[in-house]
């Protein structure tokens, strides 16, 4: 899972350097930024349910 999330945000820095060098690639790489977020959401979603399961923690609705 760290790796995955590593994955991702290495993805964000890497787009925008490439966008701070060459203005025009923001639009090309638009997409594939805006899709990193919900991946690492979903990410830490399943470690904490995988740490909540593990240690018995259970939420109050």
């Amino acid at each position: 899972m760290r790796h995955d999330i590593n994955n991702h945000l290495s993805m964000i820095v890497a787009i925008a350097e490439l966008v701070r060098i060459n203005p025009e690639t923001g639009r090309r790489m638009a997409a594939t930024l805006s899709e990193q977020p919900p991946k690492i959401t979903q990410q830490l979603d399943r470690f904490i349910a995988d740490f909540e399961a593990m240690f018995g923690i259970t939420r109050s609705q």
